[in-house]
């Protein structure tokens, strides 16, 4: 019954239905979520207006698939949800949630607690706190976690790259996660999608980036990662509940948001943190990358010669760092790149131009705040901005124009004796002369004797 307008509250009598597969989603449906039938294994009732808490016990304890997303539903999330071992997707995002998340590890049986089959979770656009979901490490099955903008606090584990070996979506943006980057992390050869945007993050980004297996090679087939974020059920071939996962995706300078297509995505975003070093020269392995953003943070050091390796690249950003040296020659190579912004840097030396770089919307602001960049669209470079001339060059043209500076500034003083002086003239005259006779006569005497 989706996509109508259906008003009203739904009856506190739901748990007595024997119905397993329920769509109320996009209608005007408000009040509470009573206790789910016991029978019931798929519910989405997301874009309506329910409100209130969950009910503390669900109920539905075959239940494989909770669609929320789109309501005003507040209040924490009821540990009765930990007892659903069926549950698969779980999509309560964009409501009024708060606390922290139930530990399931806690308050199931450890028999019980190794059998959590989720696979998709996304709990973003609430106000839930605390730390990192220590539950999620008995998700083995773990596609798809979207934890962004809440207020989860404290480290990323460490075991996120040990114990969700399937993760091809981490989204944890705008949140108030600090210290480093676990290293563990490029474990992940599934991941494709990996966005900690907007945190407190700090140190230096992990060299080991060749991990990334999936951001390697082009993927031919998005099987395992479709499955994560579509979901189908019904009744034989009839499906009744058709889910895509949305997803906005800050990149190109804007926010878009995405459907069924995210599965072609393949992102890192490590943008507004406080990470500092140099950008490993490892990132130019993930040839598969469509999405890659560094801006605002406190990176130092030269940009990768081979960047131009990224053959997929749509979206470069890495303003706003402490950058340095020349901009490659290689990134003439990015013929996909619709939008790069290289700005506020150290950067220096003349820009490249040529392929898809001439044809770049608003092409000044992408180089501004580097005071030592020149060539078009900034002024003209100087002979010392010239990247084409090496230093050593110059280091000979200096030392040739020195000589030649010397030798004139030497002969000035004897042209100008020269020139106003009858005695040293005379002078200079009689000795030629006086040269060139003995000189002749030496010459004169050496024939004869021959």
């Amino acid at each position: 019954m989706r996509q109508n307008q259906i008003h009203g509250s739904l009856p506190s009598t739901m748990e007595f239905m024997a119905v397993i597969d329920m769509d109320l989603s996009s209608n005007q449906l408000s009040g509470p979520l009573p206790k789910l039938p016991t029978t019931l294994s798929s519910l989405d009732i997301s874009k309506n207006n329910l409100s209130g808490p969950l009910p503390l016990d669900l109920g539905a304890s075959e239940l494989a698939v909770l669609i929320l997303f789109d309501n005003s539903i507040s209040g924490a999330i009821p540990s009765s949800l930990c007892k659903i071992q069926s549950l698969q997707l779980l999509d309560i995002s964009g409501n009024k949630l708060t606390g922290s998340i139930p530990d399931c590890i806690v308050n199931s049986s450890a028999k019980n607690s190794t059998q959590l089959r989720i696979s998709n979770l996304s709990l973003r656009n609430n106000k839930l706190s605390g730390k990192f979901p220590s539950f999620l490490q008995k998700c083995k099955n773990l596609f798809f976690l979207d934890l962004a903008h809440n207020q989860f606090s404290g480290t990323l584990p460490a075991w996120i790259g040990e114990d969700l070996p399937f993760l091809v979506f981490l989204r944890l943006r705008s949140n108030l996660f600090s210290g480093h980057i676990p290293v563990e992390l490029t474990k992940l050869v599934a991941l494709q999608y990996f966005d900690v945007a907007d945190n407190n993050l700090s140190g230096g980004i992990p060299k080991s980036m060749e991990s990334f297996h999936r951001m390697r090679i082009k993927q031919d087939n998005e099987q395992n990662f479709s499955m994560a974020i579509t979901f189908g059920t019904g009744l034989e071939e009839n499906e009744l509940n058709n889910y895509i996962e949305n997803v906005t995706v800050v990149t190109k300078g804007q926010e878009r948001l995405y459907t069924g297509e995210i599965i072609y995505m393949v992102n890192i975003d490590l943008s507004c943190n406080h990470l500092t070093g140099e950008i490993p020269e490892m990132v130019s392995t993930l040839v598969a990358l469509t999405n890659l953003n560094f801006s605002w943070n406190s990176l130092s050091g030269e940009i990768p010669e081979k960047i131009g390796s990224l053959s997929q690249l749509e979206s470069l950003d890495l303003s706003h760092n402490m950058l340095s040296g020349m901009i490659p020659n290689s990134i003439t190579s990015l013929t996909y790149l619709s939008h790069m912004n290289l700005s506020y840097n150290n950067l220096s030396g003349r820009i490249p131009k040529g392929n898809q770089l001439d044809v770049l919307e608003d092409p000044a602001s992408m180089y501004i705040g580097n005071i030592g960049l020149c060539g078009d669209p900034l002024p003209n470079c100087s002979v010392n901005a010239d990247p084409g001339i090496r230093r050593d060059d110059l280091d000979k043209v200096s030392f040739l124009l020195g000589m030649i500076i010397g030798f004139v500034v030497g002969l000035l003083p004897v042209f100008y004796l020269m020139l106003f002086s009858s005695r040293w003239r005379n002078t200079y005259f009689a000795t030629v002369d006086g040269l060139y006779d003995r000189v002749y006569v030496q010459v004169a005497v050496a024939c004869r004797r021959l």
